[in-house]
């Protein structure tokens, strides 16, 4: 039995030997090896500026835009001063967090310069090393001429503030596929589906004198997610194409502020400011009996 057993993988290796082919599962297993091989060997090649770009990209400095989005809305002349501030504490920043994703403020803000249609502010967190440079020149540690002294600072004229509403799997198709192959003698099952996922977003705009609403903007994008998986000897994922890699949430959220931020340059364009009866805040035009309002029932 010994030599029976023996002479069984001799004829095995000698057959691998003389016609240069290995034993199906070996092939298999060797291939997917060379193939995260040469995937690792990509992703470290990184190159700069060449991956997939989103729906704002490049720079801007002061009036000028460098590699900006042709679609993105753009002024010839400044309307006013903005700052931008989220509410972290709402319910869609924590929805945000739980994709990895950051704050919304960065991109917001190029997106504003790249457009010239307002100069932003700060009113974020760097107001802190503002604060404490001005802290240092009243200590006397800076230099005679730091030039920081009193008055210099610019008012947001405006504030804007964004909200995200999310969406997922709004529809989609899926299919499998599963077949036998007699030659490497196993079973290889694959599944696919393509799956859609919406956002919503809506841009505020507050006058900061008065504290009244001047726009309010609404946009949308969808993303197409094509997700490839597949399974062999029992390895899950095992030959599988990844979904998001191209369109992840976050080029999905950052698509819809522009549409929102496009919305909102076009009324803004065309405003014309609302007028109350009386003047704004002295009663309204909408008076109850008793009151002390102009519009009051006498």
């Amino acid at each position: 039995m010994f030599h029976t057993k023996r002479r069984k993988r001799g004829a095995t290796m000698n057959r691998t030997m003389l016609t240069g082919q290995t034993p199906a599962p070996l092939a298999l297993r060797a291939g997917i090896a060379a193939g995260l091989l040469a995937c690792a060997g990509l992703a470290a090649a990184q190159e700069v500026g060449g991956g997939s770009k989103g729906a704002v990209t490049g720079a801007a400095g002061g009036a000028s835009a460098e590699g900006a989005n042709s679609t993105l809305e753009r002024c010839d002349q400044a309307l006013g001063t903005i700052g931008v501030v989220e509410d972290q504490n709402a319910g869609w920043y924590r929805t945000l967090q739980s994709y990895k994703l950051g704050s919304t403020v960065p991109v917001l803000r190029m997106m504003i310069q790249q457009s010239n249609c307002f100069v932003v502010v700060e009113r974020g967190a760097a107001m802190q090393n503002m604060q404490m440079e001005r802290q240092l020149q009243q200590s006397g540690e800076m230099r005679q001429g730091s030039n920081f002294g009193g008055g210099q600072m610019v008012a947001a004229d405006y504030t804007m503030s964004p909200s995200i509403q999310f969406s997922q799997n709004t529809g989609g198709i899926g299919g499998a596929l599963g077949g036998l192959s007699r030659s490497l003698g196993v079973l290889g099952a694959i599944a696919g589906g393509i799956k859609t996922s919406e956002a919503s977003t809506t841009l505020l705009m507050i006058d900061n004198r008065s504290g009244v609403q001047l726009a309010a903007a609404e946009g949308t994008a969808k993303n197409t997610d094509f997700a490839l998986f597949g399974s062999a000897y029992g390895w899950a994922g095992a030959g599988g194409a990844g979904g998001y890699s191209s369109t992840p949430e976050g080029k999905i959220i950052i698509a819809a502020f522009a549409d929102s931020y496009n919305q909102l340059v076009k009324v803004v364009r065309n405003y014309r400011a609302q007028t109350v009866q009386g003047g704004l805040g002295t009663g309204g035009a909408l008076g109850v009996q008793g009151g002390t309002t102009p519009s009051a029932p006498k």
